[in-house]
């Protein structure tokens, strides 16, 4: 290919990549995060470190770096799923406001006092309010700390936050080339981003989960990854040819395979791929590394990083509180949130392309993100201290006033009544707004292709306005009917009328809204084809014709919405029914139900045989996965070990019973269990407990362990009993910290 040239592309690739493992390995003997290591790994490679070759051409890394953006936001999407976000939507959209409109001002004012421009001071309050997934996932990882109650929150708050970057984006490419805020253009913005946004899922997760279900036994580990990476370029293209970034694509497309049952799946085969494009781009931020810029700016350095870090802490804090979180877990998560990272570079980025980016800011960002990322552990670890101090100094009425607040927003005070006329409602709306994206997009397509190729093909006469009209009505029509059918179930209908609490006027008010709804829609599909009388008219009849349709006939249509409603409410909840056995009647009431051991499980440890579960709790269990593999109808000497995921045969309240001890995780102990953990190893020839009983092998007293259990001949493990010998090649599943158990290993 002309002006391609492979060589160079193949030099910087490998050049890059060498000194990334090598950089890496030394940060992952120092205990620092390995993000550090490709960021120093950049430095090297970049022509600013002159004791080494320097890449070829920018331009290669550049290419490879834009992939990694896409790959490392498609597997962020893959961590949180829809389903998951609208259960802490609420939340933590109010927190991440509370993060990111706090920490713009800061960054704007700080930027201001140190003589930015306008522009400038908003792009750095913009790249300063961001905090770093990745750095925050592989800090609590480390920590092992992922198990917490404050980590599902942040998650959700740095996934909303995620979102706020995309619409940030936006905005400020607005500003920057405008030179000004202009709020037609902002609202605009988010407006389209919302519409989009909505279309993408709810096409998506009506149509992929399906499909992936359909055609499930006919997809391979490598097909798989084709169709993963192959849906997520698509919808980055998708995005960019609607106006929006890549990473938007990237990070919806992940999102929406969340919510299947193939995500574990997915996550696990694209890591490799995500984990090699990901170091290229964070070896491509280092690369931006300049000493002789950070060296002239080090107290704008050291300001910027005690911003973000006292800026974080502070506004996530009190945005926590403000969504009615405990004061210990508010701060676990502010204190948790002190760093920038991933979507600051991309932010700089953008300014840069843009050409309004001072060039000294996007070092300086750099070499604050690197700051804060190594001292991201300290302050997560720091967290339960600083609010055992706290509670200690804080007024006594403080305290309670506190935990009131947290302990009214978390517990419901509405009655039955309340509650059914809540759902009701927030049905409604869901359903109206959905089916208005839809039917907008399908009048879009109706003018774009369908009307003008009816037109080409019959003429601009009184036939072929007809027919367009037809046409469009009947794509249309059946999502209009869904918004006019009534959004209350007879049972709920039945219970609010047994209570006494039924009025007519909500029903009234939202058939209404859905008629006017169904007017302007009719009137919209007509008005490009009839003058704007006709239409309305037309409309208006059209539109009343549709009640009437609706009130005369209603079961068979309200049973076709209702069947393709529950089919999208199903692919949302498809994880969620998989654990619970929800979608998986077999007779009666029985269901098969997926659910992981925890470690807290209260039958870790033990074998099935002396569980009994039928028998205790009325469950069967046909299978356990473990690391990958499948043991169907498992043997009574088969033990339970943190992470099986038990394949069980029951009632729906049984796996409700059952659940809670099943997947029961220790959330309230405030010691860090970084260095104590549940591992298994064999054990070799030289190991000093060869040939030792357990009653003399002082495993507590000389390694600070317990053991579970011994595993021989692959499939056979042994319980622990005091006359226990143990033999080389014995594989033990222990607790403990694993630099006091390497001795063991021999």
């Amino acid at each position: 290919m002309e002006g391609f040239d492979i060589n160079s592309l193949i030099s910087d690739l490998a050049l890059i990549l060498v000194l990334g493992a090598v950089a890496t390995i030394v940060f992952k003997m120092l205990k620092q995060p390995v993000v550090l290591g490709y960021i120093v790994a950049g430095f090297l490679a970049s022509p600013h470190f002159t004791l080494l070759p320097s890449i070829a051409s920018e331009a290669n890394i550049e290419f490879w770096a834009q992939i990694g953006i896409i790959v490392l936001l498609f597997s962020l999407g893959l961590e949180f799923s829809f389903k998951k976000l609208i259960d802490v939507g609420g939340s933590a959209i109010l927190t991440a406001l509370i993060i990111v409109l706090g920490m713009m001002s800061l960054g704007f004012i700080v930027g201001r006092c140190l003589g930015y421009g306008f522009v400038n001071s908003i792009f750095l309050g913009g790249m300063i309010s961001m905090s770093s997934t990745t750095i925050i996932l592989k800090a609590l990882t480390d920590l092992n700390m992922r198990q917490r109650r404050f980590v599902p929150m942040t998650f959700a708050v740095l996934i909303v936050e995620d979102l706020f970057a995309v619409v940030m984006m936006v905005i400020l490419s607005s500003i920057a080339l405008n030179n000004s805020v202009k709020g037609e253009e902002m609202l605009g913005s988010i407006l389209k981003l919302s519409f989009f946004l909505i279309m993408w899922f709810t096409v998506g997760i009506f149509m992929i989960p399906t499909l992936f279900k359909r055609f499930r036994r006919y997809i391979s580990d490598e097909q798989m990854l084709i169709i993963a990476m192959g849906l997520c370029f698509a919808m980055v293209l998708f995005s960019i040819i609607s106006g929006f970034s890549a990473a938007l694509g990237a990070f919806v497309m992940g999102s929406i395979l969340a919510g299947t049952i193939e995500a574990e799946r997915i996550e696990r085969l694209i890591s490799p791929v995500k984990d090699l494009f990901g170091a290229v781009f964070f070896i491509s931020v280092g690369m931006m590394v300049n000493p002789t810029v950070m060296t002239q700016h080090w107290s704008v350095i050291a300001l910027l990083a005690v911003v973000v870090i006292i800026g974080m802490i502070v506004f996530g804090t009190f945005g926590m509180l403000a969504t009615g979180q405990p004061l210990k877990v508010a701060m676990e998560s502010g204190f948790s949130l002190t760093q920038i990272g991933e979507f600051s570079f991309i932010i700089a980025t953008l300014g840069t392309s843009l050409g309004v980016l001072d060039k000294s800011i996007y070092p300086i960002i750099v070499a604050v993100s690197v700051i804060t990322t190594f001292t991201t552990p300290f302050f997560i670890k720091q967290a339960v201290p600083c609010y055992n101090a706290l509670y200690k100094i804080l007024p006594k009425s403080w305290t309670r006033l506190l935990n009131g607040y947290s302990q009214n927003a978390s517990e419901s005070e509405m009655n039955d009544t309340r509650r059914m006329w809540k759902s009701v409602v927030s049905r409604y709306l869901v359903r109206v707004i959905i089916y208005s994206v839809i039917i907008i997009a399908l009048i879009v397509v109706c003018r774009t292709y369908i009307m003008p190729f009816i037109t080409n093909l019959l003429g601009d006469t009184a036939l072929g306005r007809l027919t367009c009209a037809v046409a469009a009505l009947a794509i249309v029509g059946p999502f209009i009917i869904s918004i006019i059918l009534p959004s209350v179930k007879r049972s709920e209908y039945d219970q609010l009328k047994s209570s006494g609490s039924v009025s007519f006027v909500p029903f009234v008010v939202m058939s209404i809204i859905s008629g006017i709804l169904s007017i302007i829609f009719i009137a919209a599909v007509l008005q490009g084809i009839y003058p704007s009388a006709i239409a309305i008219v037309a409309a208006v009849v059209l539109g009343i014709l549709a009640l009437i349709s609706v009130l005369v006939l209603p079961t068979p249509l309200r049973k076709r919405v209702t069947n393709i409603e529950k089919r999208f409410i199903s692919n949302i909840n498809e994880r969620e029914n998989r654990r619970t056995g929800h979608e998986h009647n077999l007779v009666s009431d029985l269901h098969l139900a997926y659910m992981t051991v925890g470690h807290d499980c209260p039958f870790v440890g033990e074998k099935l045989r002396n569980l009994d579960l039928r028998s205790r709790y009325g469950v069967n269990l046909v299978n356990i996965q473990r690391a990958g593999k499948q043991h169907p109808v498992p043997s009574g000497d088969m033990r339970i070990f943190p992470g099986d995921v038990l394949g069980v045969i029951a009632t729906e309240d049984q796996i409700q019973r059952m659940l809670p001890l099943v997947e029961a995780q220790n959330d309230t102990v405030d010691v860090s269990y970084s260095d104590f953990k549940f591992v298994h190893f064999a054990i070799g020839e030289n190991s000093p407990i060869v040939g030792k009983a357990l009653e003399n092998a002082n495993l507590r007293e000389n390694h600070g362990a317990l053991l579970v259990a011994v595993q021989r001949n692959e499939d056979d493990y042994i319980s622990p009993t005091p006359g226990l010998v143990f033999r080389a090649g014995d594989i033990l599943w222990i607790v403990g910290d694993p630099k006091q158990l390497a001795p063991l290993k021999g």
